[in-house]
């Protein structure tokens, strides 16, 4: 799945979300097997991982689709089994900013649209940490992610992608947009000298 197609994905969620009338949650289903590589959970009403089924393709998997479910808070801990995996995808469960990755080097691109995740700082933090080669990242239509999905203003917008590229050194693309060269010079640029502000404003308030 690549990244461009991200749009589409909130697009989904956005249409099942305006849907009337009571809808009966998905009945739990065996997963969908794209291939040695890849596997996807989408559209199951899950309210917990599946690591048994998960975990017997822990030798080859790359690619885990586990969208549109209801996971929550219940950390993916045991995903860090999954040495080869590239590709996670959460898109449209509940997740907040206090989700706890595993440390997963391998891991290259991470969907996160449309969770419920409102502190960009902690989850920004908690996805540089266990991550470190990840290149690809979405977390539109996302409290802490303002945007045109959600009502956010171009300058929140601007702010928010500033912030995200200047902690996270090896991401080249946010969300449906790739990170230019100068975008990131310009952000390291911005919070390096806000760093620098706020250590002046403590060394003054410790003098005082």
């Amino acid at each position: 799945m690549s990244w461009w197609l991200v749009a589409d994905r909130i697009e989904e969620c956005e249409s099942s979300d305006m849907e009337t009338g009571p809808r009966p949650p998905p009945l739990a289903g065996p997963a969908v097997v794209l291939g040695p590589q890849r596997l996807s959970f989408a559209y199951q009403g899950l309210l917990e991982i599946p690591y048994d089924t998960i975990l017997q393709h822990q030798d080859t998997l790359e690619v885990l689709d586990l969208s549109y479910n209801l996971l929550d808070e219940r950390n993916p801990a045991l995903l860090g089994g999954l040495e080869k995996l590239s590709t996670l995808i959460l898109d449209c469960n509940n997740y907040n900013a206090h989700v706890k990755f595993p440390y997963m080097p391998s891991l290259t691109t991470l969907w996160i649209n449309k969770n419920k995740i409102s502190n960009l700082p902690i989850v920004v933090e908690e996805i540089s940490c266990k991550f470190p080669n990840i290149k690809i990242l979405s977390m539109m239509n996302n409290e802490a992610a303002p945007s045109y999905f959600n009502g956010g203003s171009r300058t929140q917008y601007i702010d928010y992608r500033q912030y995200v590229i200047s902690q996270i050194s090896s991401l080249e693309v946010l969300d449906d947009t790739e990170v230019q060269v100068k975008e990131r010079e310009l952000a390291q640029k911005t919070y390096r000298m806000q760093r620098i502000k706020e250590s002046r404003s403590r060394r003054k308030e410790l003098h005082r």
